[in-house]
């Protein structure tokens, strides 16, 4: 059953004219003073979510994005701060992009940053989808299967440095460590200095392809996986959720659908459907501006993709709507509805993210969050005891 209630913040400035009539997303080119106004965005973000009640906060993690959208390079100094201003709200890395670090360099950051906070932090790791990111740091984006390989050598070096208290590594991309004499010995053996403390250690992943050999990788390293939000909020696919419970199920974990997953949700509440509608328009119409060109608005043509950065031609371009995209819109009940469903029919789903996509303003967010977590959560949450008595979770 669902238990723990969460969003997603990338990192997004409070953009001008978003929607189609505004300007091309490669025409946006915000000074530094606007870029930074982020950190101040996630602090009342943070502050409200701590104050309401919510579980988690995720963040991502993205370089060099003058354009506004994604603006948080490091994500886990910014978790630390936000501990040190919060009591209670844990804050998801959604996601680090392990190829544009050292795997060593992650894994001692989020022990560092795990003990800091008392436990806080969750881990997440990402192979990437920027080719300016992670190009730029060296690492291959436009090949695939090379960054894939890399991305699952350092997933390994990241585990043997969490788990073991000395450990080795010789692979295709990595020898660690190298094979140097030290104080008077060879060098044989590493150990991370700190180790995390809070175990088990929880690691995320989103699921976008969902294919056999990246679900099967996930499975065999205790990675959960994340279906939507972010650039991925497309609509929920069930066939998603069943790959991920029969590739658990083929490494012997049994799960009811839904397990050791989060599902992320877009909505929007207004006091109508209409009204709701009218306003998340332009909210997913920037996400698509910005995201098609990546990849993650499917189905799309490259004439689609074309259309979508001129402004004066993408209405014509056909992408789909806020209802086609599955958001839930309306008065709460409709997200508590939802909610209900969810639950239904996934029953093995605890975490779930609500929130808005890429590109939507800070005054959006936050006045979301306040509707959700007054609104929705304790209405959720009072159906929850009704169905099941014995069952009903605690207020966080």
């Amino acid at each position: 059953m669902i238990k723990r209630f969460g969003t997603l913040y990338a990192g997004q400035v409070d953009l001008d004219g978003i929607g189609f009539d505004g300007p091309p997303t490669n025409s946006r080119w915000y000074d530094n003073e606007r870029l930074t106004t982020v950190f101040k965005t996630t602090e009342q973000l943070a502050l409200t979510m701590d104050r309401l009640g919510f579980d988690t906060l995720w963040l991502a993690e993205h370089h060099f994005q003058r354009e506004g959208y994604e603006c948080i390079p490091n994500i886990l100094l910014l978790a630390t701060h936000l501990a040190h201003l919060t009591q209670n709200l844990r804050f998801g890395c959604g996601f680090n992009v392990a190829p544009m670090w050292h795997p060593l360099r992650l894994a001692e950051d989020y022990a560092v940053a795990d003990i800091l906070t008392g436990g806080r932090v969750r881990f997440g790791v990402g192979r990437g989808y920027h080719t300016r990111e992670v190009e730029t740091f060296g690492i291959p984006m436009l090949d695939g299967d090379a960054n894939r390989e890399i991305f699952e050598e350092q997933v390994e070096i990241i585990l043997k440095a969490f788990n073991q208290p000395a450990f080795s590594h010789q692979g295709k991309h990595y020898t660690l460590p190298p094979r140097v004499p030290y104080r008077g010995y060879e060098l044989e053996e590493l150990t991370l200095v700190p180790q995390p403390v809070t175990r088990p250690i929880e690691i995320w992943q989103p699921i976008v392809s969902a294919s056999t050999r990246g679900l099967d990788f996930m499975v065999t390293h205790g990675i959960n996986g994340v279906v939507g939000g972010g650039a991925a909020s497309t609509l929920l696919a069930n066939s998603v959720v069943e790959g991920w419970r029969d590739a658990q199920a083929r490494h012997g974990i049994e799960t009811e659908l839904g397990g050791n997953l989060i599902i992320g949700l877009s909505s929007y509440i207004a006091d109508s459907e209409e009204k709701a509608y009218e306003a998340a328009c332009p909210l997913l119409e920037e996400y698509q501006k910005m995201f098609a060109p990546l990849g993650f608005v499917r189905p799309i043509t490259e004439e689609q993709i074309t259309l979508v950065a001129d402004p004066t031609r993408a209405g014509s371009a056909g992408l789909p709507k806020p209802r086609e995209q599955g958001w839930v819109l309306g008065p709460p009940e409709r997200l508590v509805d939802r909610l209900v469903e969810l639950e239904e029919q996934f029953p093995g789903l605890e975490k779930v993210m609500i929130g808005q996509p890429v590109g939507a303003p800070s005054s959006i967010l936050l006045e979301q969050l306040e509707r959700v977590g007054r609104e929705v959560i304790p209405a959720f949450r009072e159906r929850q005891a009704a169905r099941r008595p014995d069952q009903a979770p605690a207020s966080r």
